[in-house]
C-alpha cells in the first residue's frame, strides 16, 4: 500500500513494516472502509515472514478517536457487525505475529483505536495522549480485544474503574497504570518509536514470537501445560540459526548479528 490518500497505508522500512492509520482529517476514525483495509493491511504483514517489527502508528494529530459514530446512526447493528468483524479478524493476526508490534500513540486515544492499541506487544506514548475508553458514554461496551487486553494490563479492578467510569487519562497515568510503556515528548514520538521498532527488528525473530506467544497464552494456561509449551518453544528455538549466532556471539563475546531466521 503506498496511495497516502488510502485510509490505512502500510509501508517497509528496512525489516521495519509501518502500519498507519489514515484519515487525519477525521482523527482517525474507523469507518467499515478503514476496517476493512486496515485488515488487508494485517492479512499482507501476516503473510510476509522478512517483516521483523511492525510500528503501528496514525497520521496527523489523534492515533484514533475509536468508531466512526456518524456511520452507526443508520442500521446501526448492521454497520456494526461490518465494522467489528475486520477489526478483529485484525486483533488476531497481530497478535499472532512473530514480529513484535509497537504501537506510536499521540493526541485522542478513544473507544476502539484505544482497544487496538492495546493489542500492540508495546505502547509509547506522546506526552500529549490522552486515553478514554469511551463506550460507556455512548451506551455501549468494549470491541476490538479491549474487553480481553485491559484487565490483563492493568487488573481486573482498575480495567473495571477506566470502563465504568469512563474517566479520561493523561499520558502520565497511562503510564502509571501500565496502559503504555514509556511517555516521550509529543515532537519526539515518531523516533523514538521507530527506534524501538528498529531495535526489536534486529533481535531473533522466532524467538520473540514464541515469547509473544507463550506470554499471550499464560494467562489462560495451566502450569503444566505451559511448562509442556516452554519446552517445546525453546527446543524449536535451539534449530535456528539465530540460536547457534547466539551461542557463538557469546563465547565469542561480541554482539550477536541475528537474521531472524
Amino acid at each position: 500500500m503506498t496511495n497516502t490518500t488510502d485510509p490505512v497505508t502500510l509501508r517497509r522500512e528496512g525489516a521495519v513494516a509501518v502500519l498507519q492509520l489514515n484519515r487525519p482529517h477525521a482523527l482517525n476514525a474507523l469507518d467499515v472502509t478503514t476496517a476493512r483495509a486496515f485488515h488487508a493491511a494485517c492479512t499482507t504483514l501476516a503473510a510476509d515472514d522478512s517483516v521483523r517489527a511492525v510500528l503501528l502508528c496514525g497520521a496527523g494529530r489523534s492515533f484514533g478517536v475509536g468508531g466512526d459514530l456518524a456511520a452507526l446512526r443508520n442500521e446501526p447493528g448492521a454497520v456494526a457487525l461490518q465494522l467489528i468483524e475486520p477489526l478483529h479478524a485484525s486483533i488476531q493476526l497481530l497478535t499472532r505475529l512473530r514480529a513484535p508490534v509497537i504501537a506510536a500513540l499521540q493526541g485522542a486515544v478513544a473507544g476502539g483505536s484505544l482497544s487496538l492499541a492495546l493489542a500492540a506487544d508495546i505502547a509509547v506514548a506522546a506526552d500529549d495522549a490522552r486515553f478514554t475508553l469511551a463506550y460507556a458514554g455512548v451506551g455501549a461496551s468494549c470491541d476490538v480485544s479491549g474487553s480481553w487486553h485491559l484487565p490483563r494490563l492493568v487488573g481486573l479492578r482498575q480495567a473495571l474503574a477506566i470502563a465504568l467510569l469512563n474517566e479520561p487519562l493523561d499520558a502520565t497515568e497511562a503510564l502509571r497504570l501500565g496502559l503504555v510503556n514509556r511517555v516521550v515528548p509529543a515532537a519526539a514520538l515518531a523516533g523514538e518509536a521507530m527506534v524501538l521498532a528498529q531495535r526489536v527488528a534486529t533481535g531473533p525473530t522466532q524467538a520473540l514470537g514464541h515469547l509473544k506467544r507463550l506470554l499471550r497464552q499464560s494467562l489462560d494456561t495451566d502450569l503444566p501445560t505451559q511448562l509442556d509449551a516452554e519446552r517445546d518453544a525453546f527446543v524449536a528455538c535451539t534449530q535456528t540459526q539465530d540460536f547457534n549466532e547466539g551461542l557463538a556471539a557469546f563465547f565469542a563475546r561480541r554482539p550477536p548479528q541475528f537474521q531472524g531466521r
